[in-house]
Order: C-alpha cells, then sequence, then structure tokens
C-alpha cells in the first residue's frame, strides 16, 4: 500500500528528466510538473541530492542492448520481457536524504544521507542476482527531485568528508559490478589483473577494489590518464592507442609473468589480444586463465578461435550488475574510508543534455564519474564540482 499523503515540506510536484522513447538527447525532456512519489509498505521517499551518470544511460536511451541479432535496437529485458516503459526517469546511483517513510519503515531514517543499490532484485537472495534490472530502467531512478526505493536497499553513509556528489560518484553501478567482476573470477591477493577501459567508472573500481583486496591492477587506458591511474593504484597503465606487440609490453611490466586474470570492458577485436596475455607461457601459470565480461566499448562482437578457449582452458565469465551482499561490502569499505570517490563533474539536472553530449565526447583529462544534481540542489552540491562551461 502506497502513502496517500506527502509530509508538509515535499511538494505534489516535482522537476524530473523523462525519457521519452529510444533516440538521441532530444528524447529526454526536463519537467517541472512531474508527480513526487509516495513511499509503499517497506519504502523510503528520498530528496536526491546527485545521481551519477553512468554509460547505461545512454545505451538504455538509444536501445542498444541486443542479445542476439546484433542489429535490433532493444531494452534491456533479462527477465523475459522488457521493463523500460515511457515515459521512465532514469538515473541509477542515487545519493540523498530521507524525508519520508512508508508503512513498517522506522521514522528514525528520517534525515538520514545514503546511497542507493541500484538493483531491481526478483528475490530477496543475498548471493545471487540472475535476472538483473535497475532504478532507472525498471522503475524511476533519480534524475528527479524525489525517489521512493526500498528502505533496505538506500544504505546511511553519515561520513562527513564525503560531499554528496563524492558518494553518488561511488554508486553501485560501477562498484557492485566491478566487485561482481572480481568475485566472478576468483581473484586472490597477489594475482596480477588487467583492467581495460580503465579510466571509467566500472575501471577505477576495479583499480581500487584490486588494492583492496591484495591483487595487483595493469590498466589499459590513453597514456593522458597514466599519471592519474598510477595514483589511484594501478601498477602500471598500458596504452590502449597502441595494441601492437600488446603481450611484449604487457610482459614488460609483468616481469615476463602472465596476467592471472582480465577484467574486461572493451571486447571487439581487443579480446584476442587480452587472452594472449593470460596464455603465452601455461607453465608459469598456476591457476587457470580467466576473463571476466562485463562491457563493450571497443565493440559489441569479437571473433574468438574456441580451440584457444578450450585448449587453453581460458574460463569466461558474463557480469551484469551484482548481488545484495556486495553492495554491502561495499557500504562497508566506503563507510571505513578504503573506497575513495574519483569525481570528474558535475552537471545540472536541467543541463542533463550537456551533461550526456559532454560524457559522450569525453575530452582527453577526463576521469571518473559526472555527476547529475537537482536544479534545486545546485548551490549547495553541484557548484563546487562544475565544470567552468556549466557556471
Amino acid at each position: 500500500m502506497v502513502s496517500d499523503t506527502l509530509p508538509e515540506n515535499v511538494p505534489d510536484t516535482m522537476s524530473a528528466m523523462l525519457l521519452t522513447g529510444h533516440g538521441d538527447i532530444d528524447k529526454l525532456v526536463y519537467r517541472q510538473d512531474v508527480p513526487t512519489p509516495k513511499p509503499a509498505k517497506g519504502e523510503v521517499l528520498v530528496k536526491v541530492t546527485a545521481t551519477a551518470k553512468n554509460n547505461t544511460d545512454r545505451k538504455a536511451r538509444e536501445g542498444l542492448y541486443p542479445t542476439q541479432d546484433k542489429g535490433d535496437v532493444t531494452s534491456f529485458q533479462i527477465g523475459g520481457s522488457p521493463t523500460l516503459t515511457f515515459p521512465r526517469i532514469q538515473g541509477a546511483d542515487v545519493a540523498g536524504r530521507v524525508v519520508a517513510v512508508g508503512e513498517g519503515v522506522d521514522a528514525e531514517r528520517i534525515g538520514q544521507r545514503g546511497l542507493l543499490d541500484f538493483n531491481l532484485y526478483a528475490d530477496e537472495r543475498p548471493d545471487i542476482n540472475l535476472t538483473p534490472d535497475y532504478y532507472g530502467h525498471g522503475a524511476d531512478g533519480g534524475f528527479a527531485e524525489y525517489i521512493a526505493v526500498p528502505s533496505n536497499q538506500f544504505h546511511t553513509v553519515g561520513n562527513p568528508e564525503l560531499a554528496d556528489a563524492e558518494l553518488a560518484a561511488m554508486g553501485m553501478c560501477s562498484y557492485q559490478t566491478a566487485l561482481h567482476m572480481l568475485n566472478a573470477a576468483n581473484v586472490k591477493a597477489g594475482e596480477r589483473v588487467l583492467v581495460t577501459g580503465a579510466s571509467g567508472g566500472v575501471g577505477t573500481a576495479l583499480i581500487q577494489l584490486c588494492r583492496i583486496m591484495g591483487a595487483i591492477p595493469y590498466a589499459l587506458s590513453k597514456q593522458d590518464k597514466a599519471q592519474a591511474l598510477l595514483e589511484l593504484g594501478a601498477e602500471a597503465v598500458l596504452d590502449r592507442s597502441n595494441m601492437q606487440d600488446f603481450t611484449d609490453k604487457v610482459r614488460a611490466v609483468t616481469g615476463d609473468q602472465p596476467i592471472d586474470a582480465v577484467m574486461d570492458l572493451a571486447g571487439g577485436e581487443m579480446t584476442n589480444h587480452f587472452i594472449d596475455t593470460m596464455i603465452f607461457d601455461m607453465k608459469r601459470r598456476t591457476t587457470y586463465p580467466r576473463l571476466s565480461i562485463a562491457g563493450a566499448s571497443a565493440g559489441n562482437v569479437s571473433e574468438i578461435m574456441w580451440t584457444r578457449i578450450y585448449l587453453y582452458q581460458v574460463q569466461i565469465f558474463g557480469v551484469s550488475h551484482g548481488t545484495r551482499e556486495e553492495a554491502k561490502q561495499l557500504v562497508e569499505w566506503i563507510r571505513s574510508g578504503q573506497l575513495k570517490p574519483v569525481l570528474h563533474a558535475a552537471f545540472k539536472l536541467s543541463d542533463l543534455h550537456e551533461a550526456e553530449t559532454y560524457f559522450v565526447n569525453r575530452s582527453s583529462n577526463f576521469l571518473g564519474k559526472i555527476v547529475i544534481v537537482p536544479d534545486s540542489q545546485w548551490q549547495e552540491h553541484g557548484v563546487p564540482y562544475a565544470l567552468e562551461t556549466t557556471g
């Protein structure tokens, strides 16, 4: 049952960016008369202060989630049927403060700041998530002033040293995906891990998580980001713009040791190069080669000889989202200060078109996350992190 009324300090309508259909950024329409959601039983109503942008926002908008016909324009529909309906409010990685509670939720939660576990879970299992969906796709997300979400998925993070925009930058969409990639491949302390797409949200999360787990991350990125990635924790940074003799370059930085596991966010023609870094000398290995895949930024189709997979016993893991257990682990690391935000810039919600364009046409100094801040929260939570062009 949904509450019939909202607290006096919460308006009946709110500003939100509505995705009105598949297509370009013109399908994103800014409205200031959207009904404010009301918290149902077991839910909290959150006043949004910042929501991180993810590549999945663009891909869902453009319909770039085909699973059979590579030419299809389709929605993410792992549960068997499409859950993206229009209009939809996108935005998965939400930070904000609880302003109202639904039936069965302790009123003491009001006022607490937190971070959303972005998943729409099919059940209560803590250790598996077989039909993943997420806020901003199968339900309205955080590109708005308010959002209603399950109380047990809005995790309190009180750390005063973290600004709300920084907290959103550590959202679950990137960090939980990264942790699930490492867990799926059973990465252990001391192992060498190649991280592709290292300058993006999942890539920077992988570098940090490797260090927390005791693994050694080697980053693949453009060289103008090398220093920042080294400071973040990368052991070495390999140049993605020059893949010629790539295995030799890897051997040079690993002391002629094979990569133990690859965290692949690129796909396409690069995947074969990544496999090469793990199998060039099987006698030096102590575990099976492992390839975790959670992205296809360099191409959705890779041609790989199956003999290379089964003769070298390469284990392949497809990763989408993560589990309740992994979400809780990440929140513990955030609270303890072991995870650090990698925040690039903030944009106003009403300037989401500009943010989308900037996100796609990343400049050479782009590293980490972009966050979207409601216009009503801009002075407090957005201005300190604004690009000069956003005012």
